[in-house]
């Protein structure tokens, strides 16, 4: 018997999914549970438009963060660092003063989660940070420490 799911089964599939299963599995667990629905030509019409109306919502996202991604790597973020004499800054950069940065001059909120600083910041400098999208959308940022 084929059922879409409504909702993620463990070992299963993922939320609308169409797979098959035993019958019995599905008239007594997966739909009394609500975990999907029989696979009728009506629940299969509308679990098409569903996945068309999630795929356009995908391309909108994907444009939204591809201009994203343009203007960081437009240009470097600087961030002020206090130093002593021979260069080096006092502590370290840190995701939370990149994410920051990032807010007050490119006007974006990234969550400092998502950002991950590639080498140890120690020394004045342009260095490099990662920044993960999430669905494989990773992007290297540059971004430049000065002196306060």
């Amino acid at each position: 018997m084929q059922v879409i799911l409504i909702q993620d089964v463990d070992n299963l599939g993922g939320r609308n999914e169409l797979v098959t299963v035993k019958n019995g599995y599905a008239r007594n667990y997966l739909i009394p549970q609500k975990f999907a629905i029989e696979a009728s030509p009506a629940n299969l019409k509308q679990h098409e438009e569903r996945l068309k109306v999630i795929a356009k919502k995908e391309a909108l996202m994907l444009a939204e963060l591809n201009k994203v991604i343009e203007v960081l790597k437009a240009s470097a973020v600087s961030i002020g660092a206090k130093t002593g004499t021979s260069g080096k800054i006092f502590g370290s950069v840190t995701s939370l003063q990149i994410a920051r940065a990032i807010r007050d001059q490119k006007g974006y909120e990234i969550d400092r989660k998502r950002i991950s600083i590639v080498d140890e910041v120690k020394e004045l400098g342009t260095h490099k940070a990662s920044i993960d999208f999430g669905n494989g959308n990773v992007v290297e940022i540059d971004f430049e420490v000065v002196a306060e």
